[in-house]
C-alpha cells in the first residue's frame, strides 16, 4: 500500500475498500481459495467433523475466508506483517488445516503455487516455510484425522512462504465469571468482530471478494482519530477477558494511539483489576508485558501501567499472599521513566555505552519496571550454609510476569550489585575530584580494580549499571543532572581504559597452568587465585604472552625488582586462603601484629588423651583444603623477599608457629622447613624489632628432644634434619656477622656481651649441647646408626659457624666421634662412619689451636675406624678411606713436626701394618 493511501486512511472521509497484496500474500490467497473450492466440492469424512456444533444455515453456505485483525490494521498503515490470521466461516482451523494438507498431498497441486509439498518430519519442519524462498509448508505434518484431538485442537498454525498463518473459525464467545476461556460457538463476521479487543483490530479482508470489511463501523474512524476503543462496552469487554487491558496498553504504545476515555475508566476499575489478577495466567500477562516493553514506545506502556494503578496487579508475586506481599514504592515513577527515555533517545554517552542493541534496550525498561522494589528487604537463607532466595524484585519478574531465566538472572545481579556499582561510581567521582587525596582501600580509578569489578558483574553489567543509575534517579530526584554526569564520567573512564568489555578478556593462565607454575596440587583455591592473575593481567595490558605470566609466578627472591604477580598471589593466599584455615588456632606467644607477646605468662598446656585427637578440628589438617593450604604455604614462603616479608610478617608467622606447635611430627617438620626458608628472606632488623627470634628458638629447641624410643626413628630423622638447619639459620639471621672493622677503629672482643657474634655463639653453644651432645649421650650407635649419622651431619655446619669457639666443646665432641668410629658392636655402617669422619674433619679445622693435645684421640678414632672397614669393597668404602687420609693430612699440617707426629704415626704402622694406607708415614 502506498504512503498516499496510508494518508488517505488517516485523513480522508472515504476509507479504502481494498488492499494491495504482495506477490507472496497473493499466492497464499490463491492457495486458500483453491483449498476452499476443493472442500466445497468434496464432502468431509466423519473423522474431520468438528466437535463444535455447526448451525444449519452455515452448513449450507460455501466456505468464505477472511484475513483478520492486526494484519489488516498493519496493511492499512503500510507496516509489513508476517502474521496472518485466517478466519473461516464454517469450519474450525483444525478441520481446514486437515483438508489443506489433504489437498497439498494430491500430486501436482503444490506446484501450482511454486511449492514442493508439506514437510514430512520434525527435522524438515524446522526450516519449512520460514522464508519466502522455502518451498515446503511447515506445521501441517503432524495433523491427523482424529475426532478426539479435534475437541482440543480447533486452531492450526502453519508456515507458508515466510508467513505465519493461524487458521481459526469465525466465532462468538460466552464467558464465565472465573475464566477468560470462553465457550466457543460458530459466529457471524459481525459477532466475531464485536468480540475483539479494539475496533482497529476488528477489520477483515475478505479474500473471496477482495474487500475490506469494518463490521464495528468504527475501525476506519478510529484509525483516522488514532484512538484505541473497544467494539462493545469497555467494562463488559474487560470483564469477559481482562487480558484485553494489557493488549490495549500494548497497542496504544505501539501505534501511538490514545485509549478511549471510557476504556481508561474501565481499566482503572478495581473489579477489572481483580479479574485481571485472578483470571489471567501469569504467562499471558508476561507475554503482553514483554511485547509492550520490546515495542517502539515502552515509556508509554509503563506510563499507562503506573497511571492506571495497574502496577501491583501486573508486577507482583502471585505465590505470596496479598497481605504478606511487600508493597512496592512507586513514588517518582514519572521522573524515572522520563529520565530513562531522555537518556535512551539522546546521543549521550550514557545510552551509547550502556544500550548497544534491542536486547539491552528491552532490559533497561524491564529493570525500570522493577525499580519500585529497590528497597524490598533481601530474603534470608533458610539455614546456615544454604543459598539465600532471590531478591523480591527477581521473584516478581519470575513469578509475576514469568520472565525467562536469563532475564531473572540479570534482575538478581542488578539488585545484588546495585550498591557496589553506585559506590564504585561515587568513588571514581571523588578520586577524580581529589586526585591528590591519599587512597584508602582500592583505587577506583585503577584499571585492575574497575576491570575486576566488571568481570564480577558479568556480561550484563551494562543493564545492571542502568538499574543502579535509575535507583539513584528515583532517590535523588533533585539532582538528576549530577547523577547523569557522574555515571557518564564513570563510563567514559571505562572507555578510555578499554574496559567496557573486560568480562570477555581471556585469562593468560588457566587452572592447569597456574597449578604447574606453583608446583601445587589443584584445589578450590584456584578460582580466586586466577582472579589475582587476571587483576595483574589488567594492570599490565601490554603483556599478552602466557609465558610472561608463568615467569612472574616463578620469580625468585634475587629478582626483587620483578615478581609483581608472585607478590600479589602471596598476599592473596595469606589473607584469603591460608589465614582462614589457621584462624581457629590461637597463639599466646605472639600478638596480632606479629610481635612477641610480653603481656601474659602462659603455662604449658596440660597434655591429655584428647590432645592427639585435636587435629580433626583443625581446618588446615582437613581434607583437600588443608593439604592445598600447606602446599600453597610452602610456595608462599619460597616466594618471599625482604620487602615482602616485612609487609606480610603478621600473616606468615602464625601458620609456621602453629605447625611447629602441633603434636604430629610431620607438621613440626614442615614448620621447621618453612621457617628455615622464611628466615633466609628475613632482615635481622625485623627479628630484633618484633622480638620473635626468641619465640622461634623456643619453638624449635624442644624439637631436638624427639628421639627414640618416644619418637619413631624415621620420624626423628626427618624432624631433626629440618630443625637443625632452621636453628642455624635463626642464629645467623638473629645475630648477623659484624661488618669489617675500618682501619684504626676499636676492635671489639668476641666476648663483648653486646656483640651479635657473642649472642650467636651462645645460641650455637645451646644447640650443640642440648642437641648433638645430649642426643648422642642417650643413643647407642649400634642401635641407631642412621640417626647418629644425621646428628653428625648437622654437627659440621654448627662447628663451621662457631669457628674457633668450638674449642670449648672438644672434650665432649672427640669422645663422641671416636666412639662412633670405633664402636665394635654390629657391622660397620659406612654412611655413619663417613658422617663421623666429616665431623672429625670439621673439628680439626675449627679447633686447630688445641688439636695437638687431642691428637691421640683423633688418631685412635681414625685408626680403629680404618681397621673396622678392612676387607670392605665398593665406592662408598673407598670414599670413606680417602676422607680418613684427608683428615690425617690436615692433622699433620695442624700439629707440625714439633710434637713428633711422624714418629707417632710410624709407631702405629709398626704395631699394625694395615694402618700404612691411612697414615702414609713419610
Amino acid at each position: 500500500m502506498s504512503p498516499a493511501l496510508v494518508q488517505e486512511v488517516e485523513d480522508d472521509a472515504c476509507p479504502p475498500t481494498t488492499l494491495e497484496l504482495t506477490p507472496v500474500e497473493d499466492t497464499l490467497r490463491r492457495l486458500l481459495l483453491d483449498v476452499a473450492k476443493y472442500i466445497d466440492n468434496s464432502p468431509p469424512s466423519s473423522d474431520t467433523i468438528s466437535q463444535v456444533p455447526l448451525p444449519d444455515d452455515l452448513a449450507k453456505q460455501p466456505i468464505i475466508l477472511r484475513f483478520t485483525g492486526g494484519w489488516v490494521r498493519d496493511k492499512l498503515l503500510d507496516v509489513p506483517s508476517h502474521d496472518i490470521d485466517v478466519a473461516i466461516n464454517k469450519m474450525t482451523g483444525y478441520q481446514f488445516g486437515l483438508r489443506m494438507k489433504e489437498y497439498l498431498e494430491v500430486p501436482g497441486n503444490p506446484e501450482k503455487y511454486g511449492l514442493e509439498g508439506v514437510a514430512t518430519s520434525d527435522k524438515q519442519n524446522q526450516k519449512a516455510g520460514t522464508t519466502d524462498k522455502s518451498k515446503t509448508i511447515g506445521g501441517l505434518h503432524k495433523i491427523e484425522a482424529n475426532p478426539e484431538k479435534s475437541k482440543h485442537l480447533e486452531t492450526v498454525t502453519t508456515r507458508i512462504l515466510g508467513l505465519d498463518i493461524d487458521l481459526v473459525n469465525l466465532r462468538k464467545e460466552t464467558y464465565t465469571e472465573d475464566s477468560r476461556n470462553p465457550q466457543m460457538e460458530f459466529g457471524t463476521p459481525e459477532e466475531d468482530a464485536m468480540r475483539r479487543d479494539a475496533t482497529v483490530n476488528a477489520m477483515f479482508y475478505n479474500i473471496n471478494t477482495e474487500e475490506i470489511e469494518d463490521f464495528t463501523g468504527r475501525g476506519h474512524d478510529d484509525m483516522r482519530g488514532k484512538i484505541i476503543r473497544t467494539p462493545l462496552e469497555p467494562y463488559q469487554t474487560f470483564k469477559d477477558d481482562p487480558l484485553r487491558v494489557l493488549r490495549l496498553i500494548r497497542f496504544s504504545s505501539r501505534l501511538d494511539y490514545q485509549i478511549d476515555q471510557k476504556a481508561l475508566k474501565a481499566m482503572r476499575n478495581a473489579d477489572i483489576q481483580d479479574a485481571l489478577r485472578r483470571k489471567i495466567s501469569r504467562e499471558r500477562v508476561g507475554v503482553e508485558t514483554e511485547k509492550a516493553l520490546r515495542g517502539p514506545d515502552p515509556h508509554e506502556a509503563l506510563r499507562l501501567v503506573f497511571d492506571l494503578d495497574l502496577y501491583e496487579t501486573i508486577f507482583s508475586d502471585p505465590t505470596v499472599e496479598t497481605a504478606q506481599h511487600y508493597r512496592p514504592d512507586t513514588e517518582g515513577w514519572q521522573v524515572m521513566i522520563d529520565t530513562l527515555e531522555d537518556a535512551l533517545e539522546s546521543e549521550q554517552c550514557l545510552a551509547e555505552l550502556l544500550v548497544r542493541d534491542d536486547e539491552e534496550r528491552f532490559m533497561s525498561w524491564q529493570l525500570a519496571a522493577l525499580i519500585p522494589y529497590r528497597d524490598a528487604p533481601h530474603p534470608e537463607a533458610p539455614a546456615t550454609g544454604r543459598k539465600a532466595p532471590p531478591p523480591i524484585a527477581a521473584q516478581v519478574a519470575k513469578e509475576g510476569i514469568k520472565a525467562t531465566n536469563k532475564v531473572t538472572d540479570i534482575v538478581i545481579a542488578a539488585v545484588r550489585n546495585q550498591q557496589e556499582i553506585s559506590s564504585m561510581v561515587d568513588a571514581l567521582r571523588d578520586r577524580q575530584r581529589r586526585p591528590d587525596k591519599p587512597v584508602v582501600g582500592d583505587d577506583a580509578t585503577a584499571r585492575n580494580v574497575l576491570g575486576m569489578a566488571i568481570r564480577r558483574w558479568g556480561p550484563s553489567w551494562r543493564s545492571q549499571a542502568i538499574y543502579a543509575f535509575l535507583v539513584e534517579v528515583v532517590e535523588n530526584q533533585g539532582s538528576i543532572e549530577a547523577t547523569e554526569r557522574k555515571y557518564t564520567a564513570f563510563l567514559q573512564h571505562l572507555s578510555r581504559l578499554s574496559l567496557l568489555d573486560a568480562y570477555t578478556l581471556k585469562p593468560l593462565l588457566d587452572g592447569k597452568m597456574l597449578v604447574k607454575a606453583l608446583n601445587t596440587p589443584p584445589g578450590i583455591w584456584m578460582k580466586d587465585a586466577l582472579d589475582v592473575v587476571m587483576a595483574w593481567q589488567l594492570r599490565n595490558p601490554d603483556i599478552t604472552d602466557p609465558q610472561a605470566a608463568i615467569e612472574e609466578v616463578k620469580q625468585h627472591r634475587q629478582k626483587q625488582e620483578q615478581g609483581e604477580l608472585a607478590h600479589a598471589l602471596v598476599r592473596h593466599f595469606l589473607k584469603l586462603t591460608i589465614r582462614p584455615l589457621f584462624a581457629k588456632t590461637k597463639l599466646s606467644t605472639i600478638t596480632a601484629q606479629g610481635r612477641k607477646n610480653t603481656r601474659e605468662v602462659v603455662l604449658p598446656p596440660r597434655m591429655t588423651m584428647e590432645s592427639e585427637d585435636e587435629g580433626v578440628t583443625k581446618p588446615w589438617k582437613s581434607g583437600k583444603d588443608g593439604a592445598a593450604a600447606l602446599d600453597l604455604l610452602r610456595w608462599v614462603v619460597g616466594a618471599m623477599d625482604e620487602k615482602l616479608v616485612e609487609e606480610v610478617w603478621h600473616l606468615i608467622v602464625p601458620p609456621l608457629l602453629t605447625l611447629l606447635d602441633d603434636w604430629e611430627i610431620k607438621y613440626k617438620q614442615t614448620g621447621a622447613e618453612l621457617l628455615d626458608l622464611l628466615l633466609h628472606a628475613t632482615p635481622s632488623s625485623l627479628l630484633e624489632r618484633t622480638g620473635l627470634g626468641e619465640v622461634f628458638e623456643e619453638a624449635l629447641m624442644p624439637c631436638l628432644a624427639h628421639l627414640p624410643s618416644l619418637t619413631p626413628e624415621p620420624d626423628s630423622i626427618a624432624l631433626l634434619s629440618a630443625v637443625y638447619p632452621a636453628l642455624l639459620t635463626l642464629a645467623k639471621t638473629r645475630y648477623p656477622a659484624s661488618p669489617p672493622t675500618p682501619p684504626g677503629s676499636k676492635v671489639h672482643s668476641p666476648k663483648d656481651d653486646n656483640e651479635p657474634s657473642h649472642h650467636r655463639a651462645n645460641l650455637l653453644d645451646r644447640i650443640l649441647r642440648k642437641g648433638v651432645i645430649q642426643s648422642h649421650s642417650v643413643l647407642p650407635t649400634h642401635q641407631h646408626p642412621r640417626l647418629i649419622a644425621v646428628l653428625l651431619q648437622q654437627l659440621v655446619p654448627l662447628l663451621n659457624a662457631l669457628g674457633i669457639q668450638s674449642v670449648k666443646h672438644l672434650q665432649y665432641l672427640l669422645p663422641i666421634l671416636t666412639a662412633t668410629l670405633t664402636d665394635p658392636r654390629g657391622a660397620p655402617q659406612i654412611p655413619t662412619l663417613r658422617a663421623g669422619v666429616q665431623a672429625l674433619r670439621a673439628v680439626v679445622l675449627n679447633c686447630w689451636p688445641r688439636i695437638a693435645e687431642w691428637r691421640g684421640e683423633v688418631l685412635r678414632g681414625l685408626a680403629l675406624g680404618w681397621l673396622r672397614v678392612e676387607g670392605e669393597q665398593g665406592g662408598e668404602v673407598e670414599g670413606l678411606r680417602g676422607e680418613m687420609r684427608e683428615v690425617v693430612g690436615l692433622l699433620r699440617v695442624v700439629v707440625g713436626e714439633q710434637v713428633g707426629f711422624e714418629g707417632e704415626c710410624a709407631l702405629l704402622v709398626e704395631a699394625d701394618g694395615r694402618l700404612g694406607g691411612l697414615l702414609e708415614v713419610r
